[in-house]
């Protein structure tokens, strides 16, 4: 039995006796692969995780030479208003939620105000503190699509073709934008190949799609984010811990838990049991 199979039964134990409800389960170990099955293989809202294919976006924009994560967006989008200190910001600041902006997340955020990007740089900055909100990815994005056209296009034969992902659609706002901080639907074996990818620092059976410094700044130059375990740091969409791992994390379970050579990819439909699951993983991982 390989380790990715003896991590998978005591993850597919553990979810049973706990009741977590998990839809899918995927371990990848080195090169071994052992996945598990609750409920039917359909395509599902990855939520938050998509904020970790923005960053990814913005990283190959970078490489490509068409936008700097570090510039002031003021370069890129100087017709806009700008609240208090926004106009310094970088979309590192904003793809790492340290833009201190405030636009609290709602169902209806995407038409509560004409233009969703305009309203959260219009707003003033507390500083370089961590405040998360999904108009700050949307915000990043809009200002990236200034340099690459349309996101998902500009991925299709960058990441999206290379991954299999030929057919992804991204949710759109009624200005037509993507949603930036979800809207991805992916079976849980697709949301694994972007665990893969980012485990293996941005190369994808032999080939180079991602640069290797985006990759690491997922887990790297922490924000400070708060005192509950697991959410203590934030990077570039990527929350460090429980314990030993780092992961994405999207809203009702869907995870990305990295640990040394293995990725553990969660979908699931539980949203209060996710934390004290991903804890569990990290243990697993770390037995």
């Amino acid at each position: 039995m390989t380790r990715a199979e003896m991590i998978r039964d005591r993850l597919v134990d553990h979810a049973e006796a706990s009741g977590f409800g998990a839809h899918g389960l995927h371990v990848l170990v080195g090169d071994d692969v052992a996945e598990h099955r609750w409920t039917a293989d359909v395509r599902e809202e990855i939520h938050s995780v998509a904020k970790g294919v923005c960053v990814l976006a913005a990283g190959i924009a970078a490489a490509d030479g068409l936008i700097s994560l570090d510039a002031p967006i003021a370069e890129y989008v100087p017709d806009l208003t700008f609240g208090d200190g926004v106009e310094h910001l970088t979309l590192r600041r904003l793809l790492s939620m340290s833009s201190g902006v405030d636009l609290a997340w709602s169902e209806t955020m995407m038409t509560d105000w004409p233009d969703l990007a305009r309203e959260f740089l219009s707003r003033p900055s507390r500083g370089h503190v961590f405040q998360y909100s999904n108009a700050s990815t949307y915000a990043a994005m809009m200002i990236l699509a200034t340099r690459t056209g349309d996101v998902v296009e500009y991925l299709r034969p960058r990441l999206l073709a290379p991954l299999g992902f030929d057919d992804l659609e991204w949710e759109r706002c009624p200005q037509g934008r993507i949603v930036a901080g979800g809207g991805i639907a992916l079976r849980t074996e697709e949301m694994a190949r972007l665990g893969r990818l980012i485990r293996d620092r941005g190369e994808w059976q032999g080939r180079r799609l991602v640069p290797t410094e985006i990759i690491d700044a997922m887990h790297s130059d922490w924000v400070v984010a708060g005192e509950n375990a697991g959410y203590e740091r934030y990077a570039l969409a990527g929350w460090d811990g429980p314990g030993q791992v780092w992961r994405l994390h999207g809203a009702y379970g869907q995870l990305l838990i990295f640990g040394e050579d293995a990725v553990v990819t969660i979908t699931a439909d539980d949203h209060f049991g996710a934390d004290a699951y991903a804890t569990f993983v990290a243990e697993t991982l770390r037995s």
